[in-house]
């Protein structure tokens, strides 16, 4: 069978390079001395939003500020952004946050993580807000396929959290989706009675 023009665009998103390892999550974490990380799986997603699917439970959702387009029936669907399109407003994606409606009733640590891609350098501001620490805001630099992530510390399950990737300057990039999870297991050891 021939495959259509969206089915050879599909993205592989185990390409993508993040921008902080296993081991700098549980240096932010953890206790010094006191935890092992275990590598994160999908077993540790609380949800994934993407051009698909902008909505989740309660109040979590997607923000697209100035898109060049949004293609959703696109084998992996998309949103492009270009700062050069619209020079007035820097394009951002943003994804809400409500904990209580995941069921989650205790303070969390949360990682929220953006699958993006560019063909040329695009500089970003990563930031965001829960009330509490957060930890990887900044700014970013990317060229090629990347995630880029904020880690969110200590956050109440009541209070509404948000994260965004707002482009400063360079060429066009492509955003797929959002992923907010849990972050890397840590295991302490049992104490000795």
């Amino acid at each position: 069978m021939k495959a259509t023009k969206f089915e050879k665009n599909r993205v592989n998103f185990a390409e993508f390079e993040a921008d902080v390892s296993p081991a700098k999550l549980l240096e932010v974490l953890a206790l010094p001395g006191v935890g092992i990380g275990l590598p994160g799986t999908t077993f540790f997603n609380i949800d994934v939003l993407s051009p698909a699917k902008t909505v989740g439970k309660g109040r979590t959702n997607l923000t697209f500020i100035k898109p060049d387009i949004v293609q959703v029936d696109a084998t992996t669907p998309y949103a492009s952004f270009n700062r050069q399109n619209s020079p007035q407003r820097n394009p951002v994606i943003q994804m809400h946050f409500e904990p209580s409606a995941y069921g989650i009733t205790s303070i969390s640590n949360y990682v929220m993580v953006f699958s993006v891609e560019s063909l040329a350098p695009v500089n970003f501001n990563l930031a965001g807000y829960a009330g509490s620490g957060i930890v990887g805001g900044g700014t970013r630099t990317l060229n090629g396929k990347q995630t880029l992530s904020i880690t969110f510390k200590n956050v109440p399950p009541t209070q509404q959290l948000y994260g965004y990737l707002e482009q400063t300057s360079g060429s066009a990039w492509t955003y797929y989706s959002t992923v907010i999870r849990f972050p890397f297991l840590i295991l302490q050891p049992i104490a000795h009675l």
